[in-house]
């Protein structure tokens, strides 16, 4: 399978080398093996090491599903193993790697997102004539502290009436009701995307019992600042399922909570389904903590020109990827790969298009050839990837030097799940994990140091597809199969390191 750069992604790794700390550029300019290409002699207990592969470790596990993988040499870029590799499988978040060199390649590691308040009309005397707008621009780490300060500087910028409407615009990007529409409609995970995003697009639910009943509240929460929000509200019904119910009633996220599955107390972050009002309604709370009185926040998709007067910018691109990768946030995900699909004029129709474009950029640049996303978080399991096609990709990549600094280390665990100190095996992945799916995919380094490129999905579809039905966040059998899942990937990664050394 042939790889096709462009000279634009040679660029985009070169930009990401210089802003990654601890990245210099030789790694990015390196083409040439680090090693020679000719065939290594090979240890006398190699037969031994080897004998039956991946497919006897896979075969001996015995998970149900399908099982994919592929292995390959980074230096050479040699395949040294593949059991069933050229099989497409959801990749789950292990989709955010492709996402991350997108977004690299399209907008530059030192890309900033930028949210701004604009005034429409002069300002005199303190005095807007004119419309307030909080125009999004798709930054999506954007916290109620962000916004709070932006709101401070809009004071110091002179501001202390508007005469005219209060705006928030959110059509930087396309609105998504939710990251994916199988998913139950309370899962925090699957929030609502626009051009502008609030804490995740998640607002804070907390509840306490007293004599009368339950007291609720729902919040902006930030470790600053505890805005109470207007555009969400709950009530505690009396009934044991379903848990959470929701509408849209007259713009208001409506939800209801089984009072049976409550306690004494407790909070969780539910998903917001109107990003624009919900950026809205707190920064108008915020606003007036200054001393600003705004009428009600009004959404819209069209940015009229005017006076910038603040403006709040978010990290560079390479630091959100790296904290997305970490902590594998889905919204995250969605907007910056749908910002890289706008990056080249107007944003995308939706957010599968801009999967599709996604897709055939990996194919064009990375030889993913056989890749299809239905998004850019691996929520959906839908979407389809096979091993080989990761690897091709991580190979290439880790030439460039632009991925392996923004992966976090995955643990070696022992046979009680504790991770293992000083483990010979170093791994650097991005882990994967729906109920029934489970993939890990990146770099292994071996005992003497032979650098290893690993894609392992499994699958086990018919189960998914019942569980999907089930009432249950986490259904029956789910969590014992992605345990038994992350043991096996554990296993072949340990077979690997011991059989493809130097």
């Amino acid at each position: 399978m042939s790889i096709r750069v462009s000279r634009r992604w040679i660029l985009a790794g070169l930009g990401a080398a210089a802003a990654v700390p601890g990245l210099g550029t030789g790694a990015a300019l390196s083409g040439s093996p680090a090693v020679s290409l000719r065939p290594r002699m090979r240890s006398a207990d190699f037969a031994a090491r080897a004998r039956g592969g991946a497919e006897a470790v896979i075969a001996r596990f015995g998970l149900p599903g399908q099982v994919a993988c592929a292995v390959a040499d980074v230096a050479s870029g040699e395949r040294l193993d593949s059991v069933a590799g050229a099989s497409g499988l959801p990749p789950a978040s292990v989709a955010k790697i492709v996402t991350s060199l997108y977004a690299l390649d399209r907008l530059g590691a030192n890309h900033r997102f930028i949210t701004r308040v604009i005034a429409t009309g002069p300002v005199q005397n303190g005095v807007l004539q004119g419309d307030l707008v909080l125009a999004g621009g798709g930054d999506p780490t954007l916290d109620t502290n962000a916004l709070a300060d932006l709101a401070a500087r809009m004071k110091r910028a002179g501001l202390r009436e508007v005469r005219g409407r209060f705006l928030v615009y959110d059509g930087a990007l396309p609105y998504v009701h939710s990251i994916d529409e199988s998913q139950p409609e309370h899962l925090g995970y699957s929030p609502a995307v626009s051009g502008i995003a609030l804490n995740f697009n998640r607002v804070h639910f907390q509840w306490t019992q007293g004599a009368k009943g339950y007291a609720v509240a729902m919040d902006a929460r930030s470790d600053r600042f505890r805005p109470e929000v207007a555009m969400a509200r709950m009530r505690v019904a009396d009934r044991r399922m379903p848990v959470y119910t929701y509408r849209d009633q007259n713009g208001i996220d409506d939800w209801t909570v089984a009072g049976t599955a409550l306690g004494k107390g407790g909070s969780r972050w539910l998903p917001v389904r109107k990003p624009g009002l919900y950026a809205g309604d707190v920064f108008h709370t915020l606003a007036g903590a200054h001393g600003i009185t705004l009428r009600k926040p009004e959404v819209t998709q069209r940015l009229s020109g005017g006076t910038e007067l603040a403006r709040q910018t978010s990290a560079p691109l390479h630091e959100i990827l790296r904290m997305m990768l970490k902590y594998s946030n889905n919204l995250t995900a969605e907007m910056v790969g749908m910002g890289a699909s706008a990056a080249g004029g107007a944003p995308p129709a939706s957010l599968s298009d801009s999967a599709g474009e996604m897709s055939r950029w990996a194919a064009r640049s990375l030889g993913m050839t056989e890749t299809r996303m239905k998004d850019h978080s691996g929520l959906s399991d839908a979407s389809r990837m096979t091993p080989q096609d990761l690897v091709t990709a991580l190979v290439q990549v880790r030439r460039q030097g632009v991925l392996k600094p923004l992966l976090k280390p995955f643990p070696m665990r022992d046979a009680r799940g504790t991770p293992i100190k000083n483990h010979p095996i170093r791994v650097d992945a991005k882990t994967g994990t729906l109920n029934f799916v489970s993939g890990l995919g990146g770099f292994l380094t071996a005992p003497d140091g032979t650098e290893l490129a690993f894609a392992i999905f499994a699958a086990d579809l018919p189960s998914r597809a019942r569980s999907k039905r089930s009432p249950e966040e986490v259904p029956q059998g789910a969590r014992p199969w992605n345990r038994k899942a992350k043991q096996l990937q554990q296993k072949l990664i340990e077979h690997w390191g011991a059989v493809h050394r130097g």
